[in-house]
């Protein structure tokens, strides 16, 4: 199994981070300019890609059309954006491929491929509907970053799990992170 994970600049570059630390391996990262100046100020201590880059298997800057992700011959399992920023989810939507990201998003519409993106904006104009509704036909799945509370969180890192338990449900990955209803 592979699996392919992109941070990009939105608020929440913390869900990217408790996703990527629970993904079992092969764990393929794409990190976005934005997610490294987002996380400097989002992750006490210093988010740095040196950090991210220790999580993963396979690391690639998000200019690096030369990255085996890039080509549709390339097989993997799942591609995740998480957190997913309202101008790469309306990118995606829009056919545009240009970085890696929107690339392999493209690629994962076209191959129907497992995409999952965790968006994490509120409120929502109507044009972010509109573009989450056209991914959503399109084939992907979408997870706003909305934890329950009926798992009785008891911190953040609890919050953060039941968003990457879902992601993992998603993508096949067997995970006991959460406490689940009726349980």
């Amino acid at each position: 199994m592979e699996y392919v994970l992109a941070i990009t600049g939105a608020s929440g570059i913390a869900y990217g981070v408790d996703i990527l630390k629970k993904l079992p391996s092969k764990k393929v990262l794409i990190l976005s300019k934005g997610a490294i100046d987002v996380g400097k100020y989002e992750m006490k201590g210093g988010l740095t890609e040196r950090v991210l880059k220790g999580y993963a298997d396979e690391y690639y800057d998000e200019d690096d059309f030369g990255a085996p992700v890039a080509s549709g011959s390339h097989r993997y399992d799942a591609f995740i954006i998480a957190p997913a920023s309202m101008n790469t989810i309306g990118k995606i939507a829009s056919g545009i491929s240009d970085n890696l990201v929107t690339r392999v998003a493209s690629i994962s519409l076209k191959e129907r491929r497992k995409l999952v993106i965790v968006f994490r904006e509120m409120p929502l104009s109507t044009i972010h509907l509109r573009n989450l509704l056209a991914l959503s036909e399109a084939g992907a799945y979408i997870l706003p970053a909305s934890p329950g509370f009926y798992h009785g969180p008891k911190g953040l890192g609890d919050l953060y799990g039941f968003v990457t338990s879902r992601v993992l449900d998603i993508v096949g990955v067997e995970n006991d992170l959460i406490r689940r209803w009726g349980e």
